[in-house]
């Protein structure tokens, strides 16, 4: 199983390998904006980049030039596979010349193996010569690419490479010929987008390593984009061992690809399940594994990555063992006399309950780990497309329909990222991290900034909102998290009621010295039975992947644990059809 990680992070864990030839994945993509966002070496930049052009697309001899106004020419500046460095183009002496004309293009220009054909270090060789310009910011091309290409028809990928390296060059040409306008702007741009860049890494990398089964993903040639630790654990050599860790290794990634190759089978088949036993580099220990492998697709049906994730099937197997072992045992039990029979049915009963708890726990974690597909697997995807197309400007001053795509990609980052922060609200809480800022809090402005902020919501939802908010003292507690409750229940009463009305009431309970603020709708209500269920930690009444209302099942969870480190605390009360009522407590006073 070849390795080639998009993610700098893991790429120093286990070492890169070739990318398939002719195509350039997303892994080898990002490398190679990630260099063009921190060059600022023209030279440099174009060196690396050319060898990048040879080694990922198999375009084995290429050469930049680039305009020296100084002393009009066009001079050789980086070259790949040919010897060139002495070769120039008079801009005064050689007006007419074959390529000068190609610049006044703006698409590429292929010029065949002809006896007409310019004299270049390419020799007899058909090449393609792409201008090299900024699509953003209007003014002279910087250069020329040559490219040995012998297609008339120029790859989407070499295009696409072309515009990003005339991007970078059009900048970069601007510090080696100083007078060009926003250059401490532009260098900015790319500190900030390549910050922007690492932040979102750092954030899937967050999410995938809070799981603890294995994930892999790899892309259409078998090419691996991103593991979690589990998985490294499983594919890399550790530290220190020798030839035996490494046939270990080897043999686990011949047993994944070829589990992987399944889905390719079936051109239809988007899903392929089954068992896996891979080895332990350290100990050598078989382990089982259920595997399941979902293609990721984009909306124009090609196929961008394979997600894979293992599930340890060893507590599963060990607990059939179990099994097998009390039925002998009841078996045996029944044969003797008739005393021990209450006894046996007493150890059955144990051993049930038992076996229900442990299915339980393993559902719940099996509903997490769908639910945060469900939910992350469209953002996440959104944000992989339009964002590439966004940081690369290819479309300059974007037309309608490109504005419509990056307005799709800002509400999907969006939703993901109130996704992730919910996810590390939890985190934080439970580890002790999470701290209370003390401050004086006038619960009537919060609640006018509350409905102020969800006003678009409720314009939408055509629903009649009201607020009473009676006499109340100025509490002395942390408004961020007063806030952030309020806006999760209100936004909840909004999502579940289809009509009628949601009001917010704001009172004074002398008798317990608390503030209560009662978030009422006339919505679907919820059955007793799911009072308690509700508030924890990624649990709602409707668990399946389909379910018709989206989130986590962490925002009550999150609004009682913050009530809690307040000092107070949410009740509810509710009734299928009539509604639900959700009530803040909180003290008058700080807690101590």
């Amino acid at each position: 199983m070849a390795r080639a990680y998009a993610h700098s992070e893991k790429a120093r864990r286990a070492p890169a390998a070739k990318a398939a030839p002719h195509r350039a994945g997303p892994a080898a993509r990002i490398n190679l904006l990630e260099f063009l966002l921190g060059s600022m070496d023209i030279e440099g930049c174009a060196r690396e980049s050319l060898r990048w052009l040879g080694r990922e697309l198999a375009v084995k001899r290429s050469l930049v030039l680039v305009f020296d106004e100084s002393k009009k020419r066009l001079v050789h500046l980086a070259e790949h596979g040919v010897d060139a460095r002495d070769f120039a183009i008079s801009l005064v002496e050689e007006e007419g010349h074959p390529l000068l004309i190609a610049l006044s293009h703006r698409e590429p220009t292929f010029f065949p193996a002809t006896a007409r054909q310019p004299a270049t270090p390419l020799g007899r060789k058909p090449f393609h010569a792409i201008v090299l310009r900024s699509a953003r910011i209007h003014g002279p091309a910087a250069g020329v690419l040559l490219v040995e290409v012998s297609n008339p028809e120029l790859s989407a990928d070499v295009a696409w490479f072309g515009a990003v390296f005339g991007e970078q060059m059009a900048r970069l040409q601007s510090r080696v010929f100083p007078g060009e306008a926003g250059l401490e702007e532009s260098a900015l741009e790319l500190r900030h987008a390549k910050e922007e860049l690492v932040t979102e890494r750092h954030r899937l990398d967050l999410i995938i390593d809070s799981v603890a089964d294995p994930i892999v993903v790899t892309n259409a040639s078998g090419e691996v984009l991103l593991m979690n630790t589990p998985a490294e654990r499983l594919f890399t050599v550790p530290k220190g061992k020798g030839l035996s860790a490494q046939r270990l290794v080897r043999s686990n990634d011949v047993n994944f690809s070829s589990f992987v190759s399944n889905l390719f089978f079936t051109q239809a088949a988007l899903q392929h399940r089954g068992d896996m036993v891979l080895l332990d580099p350290v100990t050598g220990d078989a382990l089982p594994f259920e595997a399941v492998a979902g293609k990721v697709i984009t909306e124009q049906g090609e196929l961008t990555a394979i997600v894979t994730t293992l599930h340890d099937r060893r507590e599963a197997i060990e607990r059939a063992r179990l099994y097998a072992q009390v039925e002998q045992a009841k078996n045996e039990l029944e044969g003797k006399v008739q005393a021990a029979t209450g006894e046996l049915a007493q150890q059955n009963e144990l051993l049930r309950r038992q076996a229900i708890e442990l299915e339980q726990a393993s559902n719940l974690k099996s509903q997490f780990l769908a639910n945060m597909s469900h939910e992350l697997r469209t953002p996440l995807n959104a944000i992989l497309g339009y964002t590439h197309m966004l940081l690369n400007k290819v479309y300059g001053i974007p037309s309608p329909p490109q504005q419509k795509s990056l307005q799709r990609v800002d509400s999907n980052a969006r939703h993901l990222m109130s996704i992730i922060n919910e996810i590390l609200d939890i985190a934080r809480i439970e580890s002790g991290k999470m701290p209370v800022h003390l401050d004086d809090v006038k619960l009537d402005s919060l609640v006018k900034e509350v409905l102020q902020e969800l006003d678009p919501i409720v314009v939408r939802s055509k629903l009649i909102v009201t607020s009473h908010v009676a006499r109340v003292p100025t509490l002395r507690t942390d408004r961020q998290k007063v806030k952030q409750i309020l806006v999760n229940l209100l936004s909840n009463a909004l999502k579940f009621t289809h009509k009628g009305s949601v009001t917010i009431h704001v009172s004074l309970d002398a008798r317990t010295s608390t503030v209560r603020v009662a978030v009422a709708d006339s919505g679907i209500g919820i059955a007793e039975a799911y009072f308690r269920k509700i508030f924890e930690d990624f649990r709602q009444v409707d668990n399946s992947p389909t379910r018709e209302y989206g989130g986590t099942g962490l925002g009550l969870a999150i609004c009682r644990r913050f009530a809690q480190m307040l000092g107070g605390r949410i009740t509810v009360e509710s009734k299928i059809g009539a509604g639900s009522a959700f009530t803040l407590h909180l003290p008058t006073t700080p807690p101590k």
